[in-house]
């Protein structure tokens, strides 16, 4: 009775849906291009994924709550080109130094945003729509309207991106380690279930005595911080810093976690969801080119990835709901 129920709760389950899909993805992409499995091109798919999926947990957070952040690229730019300036004027500083510049200034961006939500009382979408384009204005700004060269990236910081522990790139251990990090909080800290409460029932958890524009501040600002470490490490991965970095990334980031189950309204999603959301973008970022789909297909392709994903969701979603309704009255 109980391993037929774990069977069926183990087949309906949002995560073991999109394994099934992944694996005839990759399985038909294969077909298509022998060099897709390989070694090389595995790793090169999972370098070039970690910046998403580290975004993809900030963002799965923001959600939750029932919010939403489409400035993360424009953080991203400004953080990285701060840290850029300054390795430009100060050649010899510690790596770990510009990389926390960068975080502080992702920082500050978060709180900033999270300030004008939460005690502002201004819509997500439109205070982040807002702090888009002031982010990305500010990055040319500072800049003067120019970007570091490569020549002017110090090697011990570009040399980050390209080392290894093992046989694993350092960037592929900075994202596991913040999802290890994030598992264990969303999880297991009352921090993770206020989060959860909040994006279920913002008036019930109002009543039971959570604080609702902390919780908002905390997650805007955690967004923040990991936009700043990306853009660490995007001039480190790219060697350079440019005001027009990251342009777009955020739509990949928001379908990486609708893909991953996370939901628009708030209060449900996982991290290991997250985490295969993230990883079919990268495998479409990534085989799209070696299938030879054109440029003008690829977006349109993950526009309809998109749109499936979400009606997944709600049948997904209430096929659990009917099973759960059917067990209570039982």
């Amino acid at each position: 009775m109980n391993k037929k129920f774990d069977l069926k709760k183990l087949t309906t389950s949002r995560e073991m849906s999109l394994v099934v899909v992944l694996i005839v993805l990759c399985a038909f992409i294969q077909l298509r291009n022998s060099t897709f499995l390989g070694i090389t091109n595995i790793n090169d798919l999972l370098v070039n994924a970690s910046i998403l999926s580290i975004l993809a947990l900030g963002m799965m957070c923001v959600l939750l709550i029932a919010g939403i952040d489409i400035s993360i690229g424009s953080t991203l730019a400004l953080s990285g080109m701060v840290a850029g300036l300054v390795m430009r004027d100060h050649p010899t500083i510690p790596t770990i130094l510009l990389f926390g510049i960068a975080v502080l200034v992702g920082l500050c961006g978060g709180l900033l945003i999270g300030l004008i939500i939460a005690k502002g009382g201004v819509i997500p979408i439109i205070a982040t729509l807002g702090f888009m384009n002031i982010y990305r204005g500010a990055t040319y700004l500072v800049a003067n309207n120019q970007w570091i060269a490569a020549y002017q990236v110090p090697e011990p910081f570009k040399a980050f991106t390209l080392g290894k522990v093992g046989p694993f790139n350092n960037m592929i251990i900075v994202a596991a380690i913040c999802y290890i990090i994030f598992a264990y909080c969303m999880k297991y800290t009352r921090t993770g279930r206020k989060i959860y409460a909040i994006g279920s029932n913002a008036e019930a958890a109002k009543i039971s005595g959570i604080n609702i524009d902390r919780i908002k501040l905390l997650v805007y600002s955690l967004m923040g911080t990991l936009c700043g470490l990306c853009g660490g490490l995007w001039v480190s991965k790219y060697a350079s810093a440019q005001g027009d970095a990251a342009k777009g990334i955020e739509m990949d980031v928001i379908a990486a976690c609708v893909i991953g189950g996370v939901s628009l309204n708030g209060g449900k999603g996982t991290v290991l969801g997250v985490l295969l959301g993230s990883v079919t973008i990268g495998i479409l970022n990534n085989a799209l080119p070696l299938i030879n789909v054109s440029s003008f297909w690829q977006d349109a392709i993950k526009g309809l990835i998109i749109i499936a994903a979400i009606i997944l969701n709600v049948v997904t979603q209430r096929t659990l709901d009917k099973n759960n309704l059917k067990r209570r009255e039982m």
